[in-house]
């Protein structure tokens, strides 16, 4: 008996500690994202400021020092006169979107979008610089859904390839009004792919088995460890096939000039090629617009920070690597 009690009393300090751990790690956790969310901001830039620093800094280094001090006397001059009376130039809002396979950056996009559709005029723009090869299909949809927002308030909106908008990234590109690519960016890429490792010979050389127990006909068509069917692989097909069917509808309602049958076969193009098919616009790179826009609207490059722990920054990066290996777990990638 005292034995027993003993361990009794062990055990429930053993339980007691435990739950103090685990709610002092909970209590650190909701610490952690509190911060982060505080953190969160929509950092707002003007374009124009730093294009004029930058050409009065190759005048000062040119010119004489008189002649450097009178600029300097007019500088001041200007900005205390400020522009006083004058009208406010139409806005154009710069935002950026690096892709990765799950389209993580939509989640700043769309807080980007919504700011801009809150304080946008009729005669605003949008400029959206993308590079993405593409990744998963809802992630993407989401993203371009992002981008519709725009176009359904009447705000023009221009993409800017300069180097990738592949699959998933030309599905967003292809909602603009206006695309425009460099001569060397890599355009196209309207496919879909999926794959599924399947390590079943593995496992029968070890003798291992493996089973998986399924309602209804097709809830699993491939899998990772099991005897993949003829009649599962005609169903995935099938799924892969009606994706792709889908982006091409969406091409056709945003590029209805495009010839589908001869762009929409998974193959990329270079700019230049891409130029001759349709799939873009014009050639040139995002610094061409923003030099020629400069002059006559307020350039406003907008982001919105939101500070990802490690581990999920990690996951991403690996999860990128594995499907560009080849290693992907069965999801679709467009």
């Amino acid at each position: 008996m005292e034995l027993l009690q003993d361990y009794g009393l062990f055990l429930a300090k053993t339980v007691t500690l435990l739950a103090a751990l685990g709610f002092a790690l909970a209590m650190m956790a909701n610490a952690g994202r509190s911060r982060s969310r505080s953190r969160e901001q929509l950092e707002v830039e003007p374009l124009n400021r730093r294009y004029r620093d930058m050409a009065r800094r190759i005048d000062q280094g040119l010119a004489p020092r008189r002649g450097r001090l009178k600029g300097l006397r007019e500088r001041r001059r200007e900005r205390r006169e400020g522009r006083r009376g004058e009208a406010r130039l139409p806005r154009l809002f710069v935002l950026d979107f690096e892709g990765d396979l799950r389209a993580s950056a939509t989640e700043a996009l769309r807080e980007e979008v919504s700011a801009v559709l809150a304080t946008a005029r009729s005669d605003d723009e949008v400029l959206l610089r993308l590079e993405s090869p593409g990744g998963t299909v809802p992630g993407y949809g989401l993203a371009a859904s992002q981008l519709a927002r725009l176009r359904k308030r009447g705000i023009r909106l221009t993409v800017s390839v300069d180097r990738v908008a592949a699959s998933g990234g030309y599905l967003m590109a292809c909602v603009a009004d206006r695309i425009v690519a460099a001569p060397f960016a890599v355009i196209g890429s309207i496919g879909v792919v999926g794959q599924v490792p399947n390590f079943r010979g593995l496992l029968k050389r070890y003798d291992v088995d493996f089973e998986l127990h399924t309602a209804g006909a097709h809830k699993r068509t491939l899998t990772l460890f099991g005897e993949n069917t003829d009649e599962g692989r005609a169903k995935f097909r099938e799924s892969l096939q009606a994706v792709h069917d889908l982006f091409k509808t969406h091409i056709a309602r945003h590029r209805p000039k495009l010839d589908l049958e001869r762009v929409a076969t998974g193959e990329h193009w270079l700019g230049e090629q891409a130029l001759e098919l349709g799939l873009v616009d014009d050639l040139g790179t995002s610094d061409d617009i923003l030099l020629e826009r400069r002059e006559r609207m307020d350039l406003v490059a907008l982001r919105y920070r939101r500070p990802q722990p490690f581990s999920r920054r990690l996951a991403l990066t690996l999860e990128s690597l594995a499907a560009r290996l080849g290693l992907g777990g069965g999801h679709l990638e467009e």
